[in-house]
C-alpha cells in the first residue's frame, strides 16, 4: 500500500460498475474508477481508505525501467505505479507486490482491465528472504524495484480509525530499513531502486541507502516555488559507485498557484522525469 499523495490536480473520477474481484464481496457503490495518465490508465479502487494519487504517478515517471526488465512494485496497492510504468515502457515483466489480499485482487483486476500483463503477489515487503523466495522473488532476481513505502511520522500523524489506511501511511521504526533491505536483497547487481519519500526525512533515507547502494540521484518535488520541498524522488543503484546527483526541482504549481505545465505533462504520462534515464550498471 502506498502513502497518501499530495493531490493538487484531481483525478478523473466516476462511480464504476463491478469488475471481477475475487478478493471482495462488496457492492459497486464502494468503488470508483479513476483515470490516470490522461485517461490511458483506469484504476478501480475503494472510495474510502488509501487511494492512489500523484505520488504513484510521479514515482512511475521516475522509474528507470527498460524493455525486458523484471520490475517489482513493492507495496503496489491497486497497482497504480507499476501499471503506469508498464504503460510507458513496453515489454517489462511486472510484479505487483502487496500485503493486502483485497488490494492485490484489485491490482490484478486493474492489470487485466487495462490489458497489461502483470503477476500479482500477496506478500509482506518486510517479510524475510524465505517468504520472498517462496513467492518467486529470489535474491538477485529483479532488475528494477519501485516503492512508495509508508512514510508518515507516527509522532506527528493523527492515527486513522481504519487499520488498512494506517498501515499504508504510517512508518514504524523499521519500515525504511526493512523495505530498502528487501530491495537490496532482491535486486541484481547494478539494478535500480526508485522510491518516493518525505523531503523532511531525507537524512534517514540517505542513511538507509548507504548500505549497498550508490549512484544516487535525487529530484525534489515542491507544491509551489515559495515552499520547501514536500517529497523527494530518489534513484539508487545496487553497488553503484557514481557520485550523488541532485536534479532541478519539480514544481507542482507555478508562482500564480496554477498547475505547472511541466508537472501536468508528467502526470498525464507525456513526459518522464530525468531519473528514468539510467546509464550503465554501476553508474
Amino acid at each position: 500500500m502506498q502513502p497518501a499523495s499530495f493531490s493538487t490536480m484531481p483525478a478523473c473520477r466516476t462511480n464504476c460498475d463491478p469488475m471481477t474481484d475475487p478478493a471482495s464481496e462488496s457492492s459497486a457503490g464502494e468503488f470508483t474508477e479513476d483515470g490516470f495518465l490522461g485517461g490511458r490508465l483506469r484504476l478501480r479502487q475503494l472510495k474510502s481508505g488509501h487511494r492512489a494519487g500523484h505520488d504513484a504517478i510521479l514515482l512511475a515517471a521516475a522509474t528507470p525501467a527498460r524493455s525486458g526488465d523484471r520490475v517489482a512494485d513493492f507495496g503496489a496497492g491497486v497497482g497504480a505505479a507499476g501499471l503506469a510504468v508498464a504503460r510507458r515502457v513496453a515489454g517489462i515483466k511486472l510484479l505487483l507486490v502487496e500485503i493486502s489480499p483485497r488490494l492485490a485482487g484489485l491490482a490484478r483486476g486493474n492489470a487485466s482491465a487495462n490489458g497489461i500483463a502483470a503477476e500479482t503477489i500477496v506478500l509482506d515487503v518486510a517479510g524475510g528472504a524465505d517468504a520472498f523466495a517462496a513467492a518467486g522473488l529470489a535474491p538477485d532476481s529483479v532488475d528494477v524495484v519501485l516503492m512508495n513505502p509508508p512514510f508518515n511520522d507516527p509522532a506527528r500523524h493523527r492515527a486513522s480509525p481504519q487499520a488498512a489506511r494506517e498501515l499504508a501511511h504510517v512508518a514504524t521504526a523499521t519500515t525504511l530499513e526493512s523495505w530498502i533491505g528487501a530491495a537490496r536483497r532482491t535486486l541484481k547487481s547494478g539494478g535500480a531502486l526508485s522510491l518516493i519519500w518525505r523531503a523532511d526525512a531525507l537524512a534517514a533515507l540517505l542513511a538507509a541507502l548507504g548500505h549497498g547502494f550508490g549512484g544516487l540521484a535525487i529530484l525534489p518535488v515542491h507544491g509551489n516555488a515559495a515552499s520547501p520541498a514536500i517529497r523527494v524522488l530518489v534513484r539508487a543503484i545496487k553497488g553503484g559507485k557514481a557520485p550523488l546527483q541532485i536534479y532541478p526541482a519539480l514544481m507542482l504549481n507555478d508562482e500564480r498557484a496554477a498547475p505547472n505545465k511541466k508537472a501536468q505533462e508528467i502526470l498525464a504520462g507525456n513526459e518522464a522525469l530525468p531519473l528514468a534515464i539510467r546509464g550503465s550498471p554501476g553508474s
